[in-house]
């Protein structure tokens, strides 16, 4: 686990990264960054890099001396201690596997926020209990570091508005009954932006949402569907409602969704340019900002791999705590589900 680091100020802050590792300071965190509160500060790993050595942007330097020794050493705790930084050091934990367990403490709070659990692409999604409980257990065994910062947080919010439900169906197909005499002018799939979106809410698929042109009546009408989560609740309170927005080359609309079964639906009459296609925009007012990545689907796409291969594969056996599965996601692959 042994990494090369930077230390360097800004401002009022530490800083310590390896080269390329994402922060709590960068613009914008992508959605496979794990984030974890700890004592003086907050560390960062990039969950798809396979990245084990934590970034980590410090306020309180003195409070986070108790732990920069068990992380990354005592040539960078010196270092800080008499310099304040600066400079390039050889990180080298002197308790590796506290180490380990911070990552995976980091991991499954992600998990709780950013699993992609899709009926779609059969990702079964997390039991909330098992991973909850996890997150205290892994809490207490890194005492050292997060020192009640980060267990004593409540990051899910969204989630636990949303509960679970006890039964789900399969998605029946997320396209309406286009009546008898009705012209079909354009339709498609795509995905959503996850920062968009609380978690627990709709399929993570990129398939999960699609619309349709229909040109019936006389009116050219617009009709977007985005299948709900696994384990979804019917009864989503009303500010966690998913929107629509559509947009043509020349005009745009927005309409919010309704849940109906397994699928969130709306029907809209078409903005002008609509018969050469859409492009549609699913979110939930006040989550996240409407300036998603360029690499965003691909990212997305990454993690689906990353977590699925995880799900198959028989735990590791080794010890090492980053490399073991969480008990949520064993009891994923055994479950006996549709997925």
């Amino acid at each position: 686990m042994s990494a090369t680091i930077r230390i360097r100020r800004r401002d009022d802050l530490w800083i310590i990264a390896p080269d390329d590792a994402p922060t709590v300071v960068d613009d914008r965190a992508g959605v496979d960054v794990l984030v974890l509160e700890v004592a003086g500060g907050h560390l960062t790993w990039s969950l798809l890099s396979g990245q084990v050595t934590p970034a980590a942007v410090l306020d309180d330097l003195d409070l986070a001396q108790e732990w920069i020794w068990a992380v990354y050493g005592p040539e960078v705790s010196l270092a800080l201690a008499e310099t304040g930084g600066g400079g390039e050091y050889p990180a080298e934990p002197a308790l590796p596997d506290l180490a380990a367990r911070a990552w995976r403490l980091g991991y499954a709070r992600w998990a709780a926020r950013w699993w992609p659990a899709s009926i779609l692409d059969g990702i079964a999604p997390l039991d909330e209990g098992l991973l909850e409980d996890e997150i205290t257990a892994l809490s207490e065994e890194c005492d050292l570091i997060v020192d009640g910062a980060d267990a004593a947080t409540e990051q899910r919010t969204a989630t636990v508005a949303l509960g679970r439900a006890e039964d789900y169906a399969l998605a029946a197909g997320p396209a309406a009954t286009v009546a008898p005499g009705a012209l079909v002018l354009a339709r498609g799939t795509a995905g959503w932006d996850w920062q968009r979106c609380p978690p627990g809410l709709l399929d993570a698929s990129e398939r999960a949402v699609s619309w349709e042109v229909v040109r019936e009546a006389g009116t050219t009408i617009v009709r977007v569907s985005a299948v709900a989560a696994p384990l979804s609740p019917a009864d989503v309170p009303a500010h966690l409602h998913p929107r629509a927005g559509i947009r043509t080359a020349t005009d745009a609309a927005d309409v919010p969704l309704l849940r109906e079964g397994d699928l969130w639906r709306a029907e809209i009459t078409a903005p002008a340019g609509a018969e050469a296609g859409v492009t549609v925009q699913v979110y939930v007012p006040g989550v996240g900002v409407d300036e998603q990545e360029p690499d965003a689907a691909t990212r997305r796409a990454r993690i689906r791999e990353l977590v699925t291969a995880r799900l198959h594969r028989a735990d590791d056996a080794s010890g090492n705590p980053v490399d073991a599965l969480l008990l949520a996601e064993i009891a994923a692959a055994a479950s006996d589900s549709d997925f």
